[in-house]
């Protein structure tokens, strides 16, 4: 049976449990919460974090809050996208235009460790791709694969299946811990100010490493991956001294 036959039959049968209906109307409704705040405080031109500028991602948030107009326009996408999304007409075009927003804010919060949106950032690109699956009926036609296929055999969607897909959930349980195990991996965070950041030098297993990464960061202001570098070489000398 031809492949994208079978994609059309695995998404006509999800559309029709009420399962996931619901959990199709829970992410969106979550997706826009995530962005309605911070999208109004950027078209309102207030600061979005009281984070120090020393701060990798206070660098960068301080930046773009001095790129004027821009800052707003930005502000202006995210509640569009966010609106969108809980317009059912409108949803699918809020999750094509939600994705680039959060799968930047994903790569940035890891690209500078912040923990603020270091966990709930991936989740919601995964919460967004979801989005762009379930709307798969739509946005196939657009695809560079897609080829018009026989769609006579699939079932009309007029009664709702209501069995639980456990292994749909199941699935997005280990996701949820991936994710959370995945960003457990960095060997030290810069957090967000000096005084949190050497919380984490009691339990390091080179507090003096530890101290001189978070002066660099939070006292000196410099670029995380040059601290970063020192963290290492303070690691590295401290063993040869050893």
């Amino acid at each position: 049976m031809d492949i994208l036959f079978k994609l059309d039959q695995l998404h006509n049968s999800a559309k029709q449990n009420k399962w996931l209906r619901y959990f199709t109307v829970f992410n969106r409704i979550a997706l826009a919460a995530g962005f309605l705040p911070s999208g109004f405080v950027k078209i309102m031109g207030e600061r979005f974090t009281n984070l120090s500028n020393n701060q990798p991602m206070g660098h960068y948030l301080e930046a773009l809050y001095h790129t004027g107009w821009y800052y707003t326009f930005i502000g202006i996408v995210q509640v569009t996208a966010a609106i969108l999304l809980l317009i059912p007409r409108a949803a699918t075009l809020g999750a094509i235009l939600y994705f680039p927003l959060i799968l930047n804010i994903c790569f940035l919060s890891l690209s500078v460790r912040f923990e603020g949106s270091l966990i709930s950032s991936p989740l919601m690109v995964l919460a967004n791709l979801y989005l762009l699956c379930w709307d798969y009926d739509k946005l196939k036609f657009i695809l560079p694969f897609h080829r018009l296929v026989g769609s006579n055999g699939l079932p009309k969607q007029q009664i709702l299946n209501n069995k639980f897909p456990t292994a749909f959930f199941v699935g997005v349980f280990a996701a949820i811990i991936i994710v959370l195990l995945l960003t457990r991996t960095f060997d030290i965070m810069p957090r967000n100010t000096v005084k949190d950041c050497k919380m984490q030098c009691k339990n390091s297993a080179n507090p003096n490493a530890c101290n001189v990464f978070c002066d660099c960061i939070h006292q000196q202001g410099q670029p995380l991956d040059k601290c970063l570098d020192n963290y290492h070489k303070a690691l590295k000398n401290n063993g040869q001294a050893q």
